[in-house]
């Protein structure tokens, strides 16, 4: 390849509402009281399961998560609704999740000294997609007057890396000298609230990413891109079954499998060791190890998952400034997390440091940048 291809510019954008866990196990923990008493006497029948509580403790334990944003906070703790209330827009007003897009763009755009005129692409990458057409991507655009192109994609919680695959990708091939990646995540909308397991995952955010060539690029924290590498292993393991064939199948379209569930144990038990041994050899590429990596970015689904993960691979624990943790604040934010803990932890690293940026996810996904300070 002639050109460096660099990262310049990264932006993390949350609403201003956010819910505690203390909150969040109240809420769900008087539904689980209504249920039960409503169906009293089917669970004494043994026809029906006691909707068991959750503590606040737990939920801590058992992710790092202590609080999650939300874009919005009404309804959501609602015994009598258990999601959020969101005003509905006019087409020709711009959409929920472009709003949060366009937020997250100005930040990363402003840290890489770039306007809108600079960019010659844009890719949404996200968990979901507020709708199937026009593109969110393409609504950006239009919002922040870009020209040239934009698309979306969908990865689950890979989006974010995959995204930065493809512009890294665009750009080597001559196709565009700068693309911004964003990742407006609005998952809220996709939780079911009155599922102890799964209820307290999720926060909303957005964030973006700038990739452009190191020859136009001028910000005052660049990352060379080394290389990328990518890996899908199918697994309905974690699975959102939410879709517009519902209206011809004659179901509930809004039923407990059309909304995020997954079978955790299976998934802490494969994904952990697919991610180590893709980092592996993903360094090994470069003649590098683990040893190697001053700053580990990577997906922020479960505390327990990351520790795991980065004992597998130094053979011990990370500290926290080896591998930052922002569950606590944001909980898991689907593919933006590793971009948050990107954004939040990236401007200590020296030139020459090796940092690398991970997501793992549903697909199972795994998408990976081994990236060097300029």
């Amino acid at each position: 390849m002639s050109q460096q291809i660099v990262i310049s510019g990264v932006g993390v954008w949350h609403p201003e509402h956010s819910i505690t866990n203390e909150e969040l196990v109240d809420s769900y923990n008087r539904y689980a009281d209504a249920f039960n008493a409503k169906h009293q006497a089917d669970i004494e029948a043994g026809t029906v399961e006691a909707m068991p509580h959750s503590s606040a403790e737990f939920i801590e334990k058992a992710s790092g998560i202590r609080q999650r944003y939300i874009y919005q906070k009404e309804g959501a703790l609602d015994v009598e609704r258990m999601r959020p209330k969101i005003a509905p827009r006019d087409d020709d007003e711009l959409s929920h999740q472009a709003e949060i897009a366009v937020e997250a763009a100005k930040l990363a755009l402003a840290a890489a000294n770039k306007s809108p005129a600079d960019v010659d692409a844009v890719i949404v990458s996200c968990a979901y997609t507020q709708r199937a057409y026009p593109a969110i991507a393409i609504e950006v655009q239009e919002a922040l007057g870009i020209d040239g192109f934009g698309f979306d994609m969908l990865v689950a919680c890979s989006a974010a890396t995959f995204g930065m695959h493809r512009a890294y990708e665009m750009i080597a091939a001559g196709n565009a000298g700068c693309v911004l990646v964003i990742n407006p995540e609005l998952v809220s909308p996709q939780i079911n609230y009155a599922d102890r397991d799964s209820h307290f995952i999720f926060g909303d955010v957005a964030t973006a990413t700038v990739l452009e060539q190191a020859e136009t690029a001028s910000s005052a924290h660049m990352y060379d891109v080394l290389s990328t590498k990518a890996l899908t292993k199918f697994s309905n393991n974690i699975r959102s079954n939410f879709g517009y064939m519902t209206r011809a199948e004659d179901v509930d379209p809004y039923g407990p499998d059309k909304l995020f569930h997954q079978a955790g144990r299976k998934v802490f038990k494969e994904v952990c060791p697919m991610a180590a041994d893709h980092l592996e050899q993903h360094l090994a590429r470069h003649n590098m190890t683990p040893a190697d990596v001053t700053r580990w970015w990577l997906h922020q689904a479960n505390i327990n998952m990351n520790t795991l993960i980065c004992k597998r691979l130094l053979g011990r624990e990370a500290s926290a400034e080896e591998a930052p943790i922002v569950l606590d604040e944001f909980a898991n934010t689907a593919s933006a997390g590793s971009v948050i803990a990107f954004g939040k932890h990236h401007t200590d690293l020296k030139a020459g440091d090796i940092g690398v940026l991970c997501s793992f996810g549903a697909g199972y996904s795994i998408g990976s940048l081994i990236l060097k300070k300029r």
